[in-house]
């Protein structure tokens, strides 16, 4: 849980921004060094790619995609699958950020790799995350990076400032996982009011899991890497077993192990159960 005591990266006009509106951007907070490697681990898996003609368990394909040209809409749990990607998530300054804004005992979660491919890409129907993966409390959060320059007109993620306070959305469709707000939640949800934030490469957002947030399509010429890692204060514990087969799910990764679970008294939606089914799958009802 958050309480006051000096930061390790962020300022404290940045921690009370989070507190207030749910989200958080911090330009070029990445350096080139680590964007380096990042890039070139993610370019290789790019190549891998190649030689797909539909999705499986790592990669979900976006429309279009061929030999010549891969496009992708998601590269999944990718700290799985290279040590860059594991050794940024758990040792890089972005756990300082973390640390700032949940406490000093923090388990990781997951990660995703959102491409958002050019002339395109994949739209991301507003939504709340921890409908997704329901915790004992509320105070997981969400990092993402900028691999490359994003610029207005690229799909950037847009969220809903004070939404992270206002209530859980039933992402149901009927009795179907929808895995987005209803039309009719739309206007209550405030998203004509979300903020996006654009910058240059190594640009970090950080979003709580009840903050309302979507993205359109990427209108450029350029692809827009997403980077995506969520963390866990030590006291919050799944409701579900969505990570229990990755080799890093719930992983303490700073300070010590909790004794007690912490609640919150309100309540949260619960997925399907089964097998998990990506975002980009639920939404645009795929299979």
């Amino acid at each position: 849980m958050l309480t006051s005591r000096d930061t390790l990266a962020l300022s404290e006009s940045q921690r009370a921004h989070y507190q207030e509106h749910g989200w958080l951007a911090v330009p070029g907070f990445v350096d080139e060094d680590w964007l380096d490697r990042l890039r070139a681990v993610t370019d290789e898996f790019l190549e891998q790619s190649r030689s797909l003609t539909e999705s499986n368990m790592i990669f979900d394909l976006d429309a279009g995609h061929s030999a010549a040209e891969p496009r992708l809409r998601r590269l999944s749990s990718p700290t799985d699958l290279h040590e860059t990607y594991w050794s940024f998530s758990s040792t890089s300054p972005i756990v300082d950020v973390v640390v700032d804004l949940v406490g000093t005992d923090v388990k990781f979660h997951h990660s995703k790799l959102n491409f958002k491919a050019a002339r395109g890409g994949e739209e991301v129907k507003w939504h709340q995350d921890i409908q997704f993966w329901p915790h004992t409390n509320y105070d997981l959060l969400t990092v993402g990076v900028f691999l490359e320059d994003v610029d207005p007109g690229m799909g950037e993620v847009g969220f809903v400032s004070g939404s992270h306070n206002g209530p859980l959305f039933d992402l149901y469709d009927g009795d179907v996982w929808a895995g987005a707000l209803a039309d009719a939640d739309l206007a209550h949800a405030g998203v004509e009011h979300a903020s996006y934030p654009t910058g240059p490469a190594g640009t970090i957002t950080v979003h709580n899991c009840r903050t309302v947030h979507g993205s359109a399509p990427n209108g450029s010429d350029r692809a827009r890497p997403l980077l995506l890692q969520t963390y866990v204060p030590a006291d919050a514990y799944s409701y579900t077993d969505l990570v229990k087969r990755s080799p890093h799910g719930d992983e303490l990764i700073r300070g010590e192990p909790a004794r007690w679970a912490r609640h919150d008294p309100r309540p949260c939606l619960m997925p399907p159960s089964g097998p998990y089914r990506p975002i980009f799958a639920s939404q645009q009802r795929e299979g």
